[in-house]
């Protein structure tokens, strides 16, 4: 089975990555995470700045340069970004902009709204949020007004999850994403999420796994490959990133 990996990160110390919330994250470059996924039929991928990152793009246009195959970059940029250097970006290969509500280091979600909106009438970019189910109550109204955006991680916690399923019925993606890190049953969540919409799931490794009770491995796709047919496994896997990143 193809895979495209919706969520990881490269982490490279030749250029700025900070602490946030007094954690430093392993060194996690671009031959670290081909090693690491060789066994898989990786075609493509999105690599996400982190909170650790801050809004530096050099690591990212470095990282999409190393990389063959399909893959782009996740970014965080301030609002206050020029056109100029959101189109340069867009031109080396990145597609989507991430607020971290749950860790920071991004723009602030105050301004999700009018930020979110400008770089996709600039260049088609869509939005990401890392954010908790139980916070997305006091976000809803915003989310669902945003063009085109995903949710990490499956939204993390059993609290407040029919939220991210009412944002789902609006055409918000969710990523299946971080098995080791979520307190919601994953296959359970996904279920649940698929009969709203099958097209709404993308599959990631989250690899390195950054604070993770559990890191990634190999037993999390065999987890869907148990559980859904070929047909769903297909969409999970590849085809509803494929269509969500306009690749």
């Amino acid at each position: 089975m193809k895979l495209f990996d919706s969520h990881f990160h490269i982490i490279d110390f030749d250029y700025p990555v900070k602490e946030n919330n007094g954690y430093i994250p392993p060194s996690f470059k671009v031959n670290d995470y081909l090693n690491h996924t060789k066994q898989l039929n990786v075609v493509g991928g999105a690599i996400v700045s982190g909170s650790f990152q801050g809004f530096d793009q050099d690591y990212l246009i470095t990282a999409l340069d190393q990389l063959q195959g399909q893959f782009v970059g996740i970014t965080q940029l301030p609002a206050s970004t020029s056109d100029d250097e959101i189109l340069r970006l867009n031109d080396k290969g990145v597609r989507g902009i991430r607020f971290n509500v749950k860790r920071g280091g991004s723009e602030g979600i105050a301004l999700i709204k009018t930020f979110a909106q400008r770089v996709h009438d600039l260049v088609d970019w869509h939005t990401e949020i890392y954010i908790e189910s139980k916070q997305l109550k006091d976000y809803q109204e915003i989310i669902s007004s945003l063009p085109q955006v995903s949710i990490d991680h499956l939204g993390l916690t059993v609290e407040g999850f029919e939220d991210l399923k009412t944002l789902v019925k609006q055409g918000v993606y969710v990523k299946a994403t971080g098995f080791g890190r979520i307190e919601i049953d994953p296959i359970k969540a996904i279920e649940e999420l698929i009969e709203i919409n099958p097209e709404a799931i993308m599959f990631g490794t989250d690899l390195p796994s950054t604070r993770a009770k559990r890191p990634f491995n190999e037993q999390d796709i065999k987890l869907i490959e148990g559980h859904f047919d070929e047909e769903t496994q297909e969409k999970i896997f590849y085809k509803n990133a494929l269509k969500f990143y306009r690749i």
